[in-house]
């Protein structure tokens, strides 16, 4: 049994990694090879190219990269179409992965979207398209299955692996321990991304924020360091805003996140996680303004954090792209402090509908029974 994964950023490494393990665990004969980054590749999977290489974001910086990004699609092709694998599974990145699907589909290759576009949001036409593409599609929330199923496809809710996933590791005195803090001082999580766009538009105002709330409070400023990004380029800033801010490595986030008290962070599955360890955050979305503007046209939703989604009602602070100044997320802050046990009860409440443990193991067994394994 071989399986082809296709993963283009640090989100999709993640999930792929977990899938892999599970996989590897259940049929270890498994042969695992893809598209993706270090996590995979030490849980077993043989990269072909390191997502790593070809990492942009926004509609401009695809645009000028474009040449490249078509290279490796070229290259992924050729790869599939030798390798003919059993199954090839999308592992979210859409406006790559499913151009790589139109063309796997003619090698008579079984393909599982595992993080589908999201049609709920915006391009709802996309799910019939999709249906016709893909074998089966795997959702990792509740909300994304009715524009699907609408569509003919074959989805499915296994769970979220994440409720399995983020777990602390020390306790919390270790951790207070580990991190020189006290049981005086507030916690405040920088989490400006791990892209360089991302780190360029909001890391600036986080800055501005810590500033601010510094002459406020009694506080220690964290900021978790995910690997590719430039940490030396980082310090620069931080010591250029005349801030003491810790710098610590992003495999350190969950210890960090259980003793936060607040966090400021961008858009992504970095609130979710937040979340699940009741640690709320002030969520920032900004992009470069032409990217916004399109953006703007053609997605249709009430909230872009995860966990105002899932509740579908405002339970964390959402700042969208000029509202992402100093002033406003340092006052948004001082409100999760003055009502941080109102709000971690909504998150508990929303992280429900993410399902029971067990997710990924669940996920992998759907993985290997498309790809026609009798296990």
């Amino acid at each position: 049994m071989k399986i082809f994964f296709s993963a283009g950023e640090l989100s999709g490494d993640v999930h792929g990694a977990a899938l892999a393990r599970e996989i590897k665990r259940i049929a270890p004969a498994t042969q695992l090879l893809g598209f993706g980054g270090t996590l995979m590749a030490r849980e077993g999977v043989q990269l072909v190219r390191n997502y790593k290489d070809y990492n942009v974001m926004g509609f401009i910086e695809v645009l000028r990269n474009i040449r490249r990004i078509f290279d490796l699609l070229d290259d992924l092709t050729e790869i599939i179409r030798a390798e003919k694998p059993d199954l090839l599974v999308l592992i979210d990145y859409p406006d790559f992965n499913w151009r790589l699907a139109k063309r796997v589909k003619k090698f008579d290759i079984k393909i599982l979207s595992y993080i589908p576009p999201s049609a709920w949001a915006w391009r709802k036409g996309r799910a019939k398209s999709c249906a016709k593409i893909a074998d089966a599609f795997i959702a990792i929330f509740p909300f994304e299955l009715p524009v699907y199923q609408a569509a003919g496809a074959k989805i499915y809710f296994l769970g979220n692996p994440l409720v399995d996933t983020v777990k602390n590791s020390l306790s919390e005195a270790e951790t207070r321990d580990f991190f020189n803090v006290n049981d005086s001082e507030r916690v405040i999580l920088l989490m400006p991304g791990s892209r360089r766009q991302e780190i360029k538009l909001l890391l600036p105002p986080m800055l501005g924020a810590a500033k601010i709330l510094s002459r406020k409070l009694s506080a220690k400023f964290f900021l978790p360091v995910a690997d590719g990004v430039d940490k030396l380029s980082l310090q620069k800033q931080i010591a250029a805003a005349k801030l003491d801010i810790k710098l610590v490595n992003s495999s350190r986030r969950y210890d960090l996140m259980s003793i936060a008290d607040a966090a400021i962070a961008t858009s992504g599955t970095v609130i979710l996680e937040a979340a699940l360890l009741n640690l709320p955050s002030v969520v920032l979305y900004k992009m470069a303004p032409l990217n916004f503007l399109i953006g703007k046209l053609l997605v249709d939703i009430k909230y872009f954090s995860l966990p105002n989604i899932l509740a579908d009602k405002k339970i964390l602070p959402e700042l969208l792209q000029n509202a992402v100044t100093p002033e406003k997320i340092s006052a948004e802050v001082l409100k999760i402090l003055e009502n941080r046990e109102i709000i971690t009860d909504k998150l508990k409440s929303a992280c429900k509908k993410l399902g029971e443990s067990g997710a990924a193991n669940r996920i992998a067994r759907k993985i290997l029974e498309t790809a026609g394994d009798k296990f």
